[in-house]
């Protein structure tokens, strides 16, 4: 079993990194692999809404660039996702969102019903907003949203800072037991994926 852990910030080392490992450290003591992706600090394409990746011959995105490349080839390899991010105005990192929109809707096929969960790091408020709104991309597809102690927080400008949250670490800490945990109990149980309805889209123009 290995979960992807997607380091959203700009700054590899930085907030987000310090409590994504602390996640990665209690899922690797349950013996589940983990990898740490970061999506760097350069410029991300966004969405466009060109639905071309809808087409009877799609292959995904129409942007090929090689972080959505990727992303792609570790999500179709890993069994659980946590996405972390530092908290801007508010919410998320305005190039976490870029490429998320497009795996989310390009790449759907590959992220439905897996586990996944979101970390955020801010340095005093907004924690509950952007962990609001990264959570909203694992209900559209499914996906099981992981819980732990608390809301997925931790608090620090600097990585030093964040490691003196102690309660911000052990809710790390409790999110990556409780992802190794319903990543063994749902092999266990070995049941196949609840089957799919044709998608009813309803707008609301008369």
């Amino acid at each position: 079993m290995k979960v992807l852990l997607i380091n959203g910030s700009p700054h590899q080392n930085g907030c987000i990194f310090t409590s994504l490992s602390e996640v990665a450290g209690a899922l690797r003591a349950n013996d589940v692999e983990t990898e740490i992706f970061w999506i760097g600090s350069h410029p991300v394409q966004g969405c466009t809404a060109c639905f071309r990746c809808k087409g009877e011959k799609a292959d995904g995105c129409v942007f090929r660039d090689q972080l959505y490349l990727e992303l792609v080839k570790r999500i179709k390899a890993c069994d659980g996702i946590i996405i972390g991010s530092p908290v801007y105005y508010a919410g998320p990192s305005g190039s976490l969102c870029a490429i998320l929109d497009r795996l989310f809707f390009a790449a759907a096929q590959h992220l439905l019903h897996k586990p996944g969960a979101c970390v955020v790091n801010c340095r005093r408020g907004g924690a509950s907003a952007t962990f609001d709104r990264l959570n909203k991309y694992f209900t559209i597809l499914q996906m099981p949203v992981v819980a732990s102690q608390y809301w997925n927080s931790t608090h620090g400008s600097v990585p030093d800072e964040v490691r003196k949250d102690l309660e911000g670490l052990q809710t790390m800490r409790t999110l990556g037991k409780n992802m190794a945990y319903l990543l063994k109990r749902t092999a266990k149980a070995g049941l196949p994926l609840p089957p799919s309805e044709p998608l009813q889209a309803t707008n609301f123009i008369a």
